[in-house]
């Protein structure tokens, strides 16, 4: 009689038709935590606080701005979390646990289409706005800093998640290269 070890090794977490690389896994995991900062930043100007930011043309929060900038922070992450589909066995097939559809195949371009389409609207949103803000080529904010730490404060925080729109194309293309061809 074999004596079965108390840590036997589990079902892998992606459970995908072909193996995921690992640096798929990986990045699909970090895109979350690269847009922590960037959310975290952003919730004292729900509260009024503008973290070094000097705009004199800055209007008064309305009332519903706390709201706005919390629920914003999580729409970001909630999308974030989205990638895991690129690297995860729902991502390929509807869980079984939901009615009528569940256990059906998901057609790579439903996953691929959507994917691409939000990695190149990332790409050009933060790209267009705050990259050429930084490197002075256009204004699109106007806004200054009361010192050099406040900026590299914000810098530091958003940067990271400039890589969202990339990482999720990178994703999209590692989805598409293993699912081109039926799983043997």
């Amino acid at each position: 009689m074999r004596i079965r070890a108390l840590h036997a090794p589990s079902k892998p977490a992606t459970d995908t038709e072909r193996p995921v690389p690992r640096w798929a896994t990986n990045t699909a995991r970090a895109i979350p935590l690269l847009l922590l900062p960037w959310c975290l930043w952003r919730l004292p100007f729900a509260f009024g606080f503008r973290m070094g930011a000097v705009d004199p043309q800055a209007p008064g929060l309305p009332w519903w701005a706390a709201f706005y900038v919390f629920g914003l922070s999580v729409a970001s992450e909630g999308l974030a979390l989205l990638s895991l589909i690129l690297v995860r066995g729902w991502g390929e097939t509807v869980p079984a646990r939901l009615p009528v559809i569940g256990g059906r195949r998901i057609p790579p371009l439903a996953v691929i289409i959507p994917a691409t389409a939000g990695g190149l609207l990332l790409t050009a949103a933060m790209w267009g706005t705050a990259a050429l803000g930084w490197f002075h080529i256009a204004d699109f904010h106007n806004v200054g800093y009361a010192n050099p730490w406040w900026e590299a404060l914000a810098t530091a925080c958003i940067a990271p998640g400039m890589l969202w729109g990339p990482l999720v194309l990178a994703l999209t293309y590692a989805y598409y290269a293993r699912r081109r061809r039926p799983a043997p």
